[in-house]
């Protein structure tokens, strides 16, 4: 492996060195290469990393913020665009940027009005060439200076309502004496004001009503500012008007139409109902019940108009799966001399029901199968939007390296059905804390039987949860979750291998026993950039998830109750049957660091400790951390590591055994995109799994403060990403550094490594954290 690694070493250093010779080809005489851009501040306040955001001509990117790949690739296909390869690494390469002298002069004057908007009137940016052959590096200093600050705030409001109304709300007033002087607060300040009065009714109020002068003859480097308001005019020769408040009068909802023409003499050809102060107009039937949408309507007839009721009524309305969009429009009566608006929200449907079939293969530590599942949906079961589901999946697998056993196949069936209702279904719960909460109810049963030869497995599940989001944060309570695991059948040489490995680990047995978990739950998640899991935000952001779930504790308080104790004298039973009972709690952290447009780094932590305690001696097999695999440490397959030194042996089932009930992962990669779809990544992975009671076979695997971190695994590796927008496709591969399960030199593969036990391949959708 070390010769290959050092040819591969060899050929890419030829590579990118006959590649930096056929960049010179595509300079012209007598220009430069732009091989980078610096920005230098000698102030504090002024930070490089906003100024460049006004760089109008940057350098070529780099893979990993350290060499040019995609340039040379571009510069290695030469200028004969004729041949289909040229091309195709034209597409894939990015062609070298030649040092245009005009934009860096506009580059120069819109970060120096940059500046100068910050406060700093007397602020100078320079632009500084450094040319070295044929390439030139441009660095902009910026000379900040003294800023200018505010003497005096006056506001100049002749509208006495509105007037009232701000000196109502000075307390989040963004303009105070003694700030400095910057253009960008002030704006700030505009929107906040238009805003604040677009939500008392001023339907027609805009920011260009707000005006500042600022008057700097008096002081030295103090700005005496007043805010202005000018009056309402609708066109610039119209006679000037106190601003109006406006009313809603009306509040009409369409369905299934679009008229340009909003009025009532439009809607004349519609049936029409009227339920709760609002008006319905539909063709033919209404497909949703009128309760539903005066629950989702934030618009009131009588109320002032007010812009977040608008957004509310959109968000609101979004969250109905039979609706594909909503529009909302408003009409001023021009002939009234009052000021009131009719709304018009006009409702587009959504395909009400719909039939999918899918067809997958399946690898299971190389046991080859496929799987098939058609579901069906129904998005207005009620007329509410309840949303139904329902999905019926079936897999085949053969099964090789078993003996012993004539039949060597695995068959799996699987039902499972939910219910989605759009709001907080719970008894003697008020409108108004509905409409607050603005949450969701699902209902979901399942039902899976898994057949192979050794046993046969029946797994039933029942839930009730909600699930309710605001802002950045979402919550997710399980109210109820009911699994009943049964075990219908076990082989004679099933049976006698579990009671021969029933000495050295019981928890073996444990995970083929029938049990009863009756679990309750909280989840919460915050994501400070609002992006979704499958996308890496585009600027510093974090996330933290917190989970914490228990199990059995009112099921064995009430049989402490009925029986003071177990009838079999080790755990109490529901139906004759073991119940599990733990207390289980995890918290991930992720910290992106945004480098540049093209390149990050992502730190993620993640923690878990699961208690069994009372009914139960072992958490179920379900509820037990692993380590390893494509979301873990990337060094190791999925359940091979751990519990800490825990070596294991080759037996197939020997992965009930890489289990634990504390996790530590600790993640560092660097994310960077390539070209097209293409992103590239390089990681650090390091953790483990622990136990919390002493196992006879896995004495190593016990957690202890004073060894822990001496067992933690650590792997390095290079991954490729295909982002197809609505999907991303992950594909990395870890070696191990530091290996927990051996000692001595075998212990550090990292320094001598072997690519056929240390090397492992990972396949997965969506980033890992």
């Amino acid at each position: 492996m070390k010769l290959a690694l050092r040819h591969c070493s060899i050929f890419l250093m030829l590579l990118l060195g006959l590649s930096a010779c056929s960049v010179s080809k595509f300079i012209p005489e007598g220009h430069y290469l732009l091989d980078a851009v610096k920005i230098e501040s000698d102030n504090k306040e002024v930070k490089p990393s906003e100024m460049r955001a006004y760089v109008r001509q940057t350098s070529n990117a780099k893979w990993f913020s350290l060499v040019k790949i995609p340039m040379y690739i571009y510069s290695a296909a030469g200028r004969d665009s004729t041949k289909w390869i040229n091309r195709l690494l034209y597409r894939m390469g990015d062609a070298p940027r030649i040092y245009d002298p005009e934009l860096t002069e506009e580059t120069r004057e819109q970060m120096e009005q940059a500046v100068r908007n910050m406060g700093y009137m007397g602020a100078q940016v320079g632009a500084v060439e450094v040319r070295k052959g044929n390439r030139l590096k441009v660095h902009y200093v910026i000379r900040a200076g003294e800023p200018y600050t505010v003497g005096s705030v006056a506001y100049d409001i002749d509208d006495y309502r509105i007037a009232e109304y701000l000196r109502a709300d000075s307390v989040h007033r963004m303009l105070a004496p003694g700030m400095r002087f910057d253009v960008n607060v002030l704006d700030q300040e505009r929107q906040r004001i238009t805003q604040y009065l677009q939500n008392r009714g001023y339907f027609r109020f805009n920011k260009d009503f707000i005006t500042y002068q600022a008057d700097t003859t008096l002081y030295s480097k103090q700005v005496g500012l007043t805010l202005k308001l000018a009056p309402y005019r609708r066109k610039k020769e119209d006679t000037p008007a106190p601003h109006k408040q406006y009313h809603i009068r009306d509040v009409n909802f369409i369905f299934d139409s679009d008229f340009s023409d909003l009025s009532t003499t439009g809607l004349a050809g519609l049936d029409s109902v009227r339920s709760g102060g609002v008006n319905f107009y539909y063709k033919d039937k209404l497909y949703l019940r009128p309760r539903v949408i005066t629950d989702y309507n934030r618009l009131q007839t009588g109320d002032l108009y007010r812009l977040r009721n608008v957004q509310s009524t959109y968000n609101a309305l979004g969250r109905l799966n039979i609706l594909k969009y909503s529009n909302i429009r408003f009409e001023e009566d021009a002939k009234s001399d009052s000021a009131c608006l009719d709304a018009f929200v006009t409702l587009s449907r959504n395909k009400n029901k719909s039939v999918a079939f899918e067809i997958e293969g399946t690898n299971s530590a190389g046991d080859l199968g496929a799987a098939a599942s058609v579901s069906y949906m129904h998005r207005n079961l009620f007329k509410g939007s309840e949303t139904f589901s329902i999905k019926i999946r079936g897999a085949y697998e053969a099964i090789t390296g078993l003996e012993g056993y004539a039949n060597s196949n695995y068959m799996e069936y699987a039902v499972e059905a939910g219910l989605n209702f759009p709001e907080f279904m719970f008894p003697f719960l008020s409108s108004d804390f509905k409409r607050r909460i603005r949450a969701t109810s699902e209902v979901t049963v399942k039902y899976n039987w898994q057949i192979r030869p050794e046993f046969e497995r029946t797994v039933a599940s029942a839930a009730w949860s909600y699930k309710w989001s605001k802002r950045r944060a979402s919550h997710r309570f399980d109210v109820f979750d009911l699994n009943y695991i049964y075990m219908p059948y076990r082989s004679e040489t099933f049976r006698s291998y579990l009671d021969e490995m029933d000495q050295r680990n019981p928890l073996l047995r444990y995970s083929y026993e029938d049990l009863f978990i009756v679990r309750m739950g909280y989840t919460y998640t915050y994501n400070s950039s609002g992006a979704a899991s499958m996308k890496t935000a585009q600027r510093n952001s974090y996330s933290i998830r917190f989970n914490i779930e228990e199990s059995g504790n009112l099921l064995y308080a009430f049989s402490k109750i009925v029986n003071r104790h177990p009838k079999n004298g080790e755990a109490f039973q529901m139906g004759n049957i073991d119940f599990a009972q733990y207390v289980k709690m995890d918290i991930d952290y992720a910290k992106n660091f945004m480098i540049d447009y093209r390149n990050s780094l992502v730190f993620h932590v993640g923690v878990g400790v699961a208690v069994p305690y009372g009914n139960s001696k072992s958490l179920p097999f379900e509820k037990l951390y692993f380590s390893g695999g494509a979301n873990s440490v990337r060094g190791w397959s999925v359940r091979s590591l751990g519990p800490g030194g825990y070596r294991g042996d080759a037996n197939s089932l020997d992965y009930v055994n890489h289990t634990g009930d504390i996790k530590l992962d600790l993640n560092l990669e660097y994310r960077t995109h390539l070209f097209w779809k293409l992103n590239g990544a390089a990681f650090i992975d390091a953790g483990n799994v622990w136990t919390i009671r002493s196992r006879d076979m896995q004495p190593e695997g016990q957690f202890k403060f004073d060894r822990f971190y001496k067992q933690l695994a650590v792997a390095y590796g290079l991954g490729i990403r295909f982002d197809l927008d609505f999907l991303i496709l992950r594909f990395d591969g870890g070696m191990k550094a530091v290996n927990p399960m051996y000692t001595g030199k075998d212990r550090y593969p990292i320094v001598s490594p072997d690519f056929k036990r240390d090397f492992t391949f990972h396949f997965a959708v969506g980033y890992p954290f």
